[in-house]
């Protein structure tokens, strides 16, 4: 499960511990006190394959014990609208802490979504209050974090700490592009939330990008040249994530509540 970290100047080597992936949802969090850590984090975000809107990440520690164990909690891709927003108030009242930061698609443009991301991780995670001892993220390794961390795969559908970051940050996301549907109702952001969709593509066909589009996003780019968005690609919405010359910097401007 775990992997050397440098911290400090020093390598941080994780304690090896064994968690059973089938095992309850809080199975590595409940590891990692045995091994002395109580304040565990997780991180997710939400809108990574969104070809329009914000990117949302968030970070939240869950108490350890009963008060911890919140009933329903999940992935938040498979939950129902309703299950979220009653699980993130829920979260909210039961964190020891949590942080949501919301990445602006001109910053997704700037420097692409995975710099984008992995930056979003690192302020969530570090402006977390009381201060975490050991984070997990979601899929990807984030360095630079001053404190040991674990990436897991489907961590969101596993580890309890990261669903909760994961509820939190698709609640606000979707909040978020229910208003900007108020601003741009041509595109119908209430329904799909920036994802491509063929209503969606027949809008940006339409009407070409609002700037609330990633304009590094193939189908993006697509319409600004006049051509017809592709819905039936899998890789018709994937970035174009090429950097921009010099060092992407790890420090974007962003929103946190």
């Amino acid at each position: 499960m775990a992997r050397a970290l440098p911290v400090g100047g020093t390598t941080v080597r994780p304690p090896r511990l064994v968690v059973r992936r089938d095992g309850p949802l809080r199975g590595y969090e409940s590891a990692l006190a045995r091994a002395g850590f109580d304040l565990v984090a997780g991180a997710d975000e939400a809108g990574r394959g969104a070809c329009a809107g914000p990117l949302v990440v968030a970070a939240c520690i869950l108490p350890p014990g009963r008060r911890g164990r919140i009933d329903g909690l999940d992935d938040s891709k498979v939950l129902t609208a309703a299950t979220r927003e009653r699980l993130f108030v829920r979260i909210q009242a039961r964190a020891l802490a949590y942080s949501v930061v919301v990445i602006p698609a001109t910053e997704i443009d700037a420097y692409g979504v995975h710099v984008a991301n992995l930056a979003g991780m690192r302020r969530a995670l570090c402006t977390l209050e009381p201060a975490a001892q050991y984070a997990l993220t979601d899929g990807f390794p984030v360095t630079g974090l001053g404190m040991p961390a674990t990436a897991v795969w489907k961590g969101d559908a596993t580890i309890a700490c990261i669903a909760a970051a994961s509820i939190l940050a698709k609640v606000t996301r979707d909040a978020i592009m229910t208003r900007m549907h108020d601003e741009w109702p041509a595109y119908e952001f209430d329904q799909h939330k920036g994802y491509i969709t063929p209503a969606h593509a027949a809008a940006l066909s339409a009407s070409g990008p609002c700037p609330e589009h990633r304009r590094r996003y193939v189908n993006v780019r697509r319409a600004l040249r006049g051509l017809q968005p592709v819905v039936d690609n899998p890789g018709a919405t994937a970035p174009i994530d090429r950097l921009p010359d010099g060092d992407a910097p790890t420090d974007l401007t962003m929103e946190i509540a």
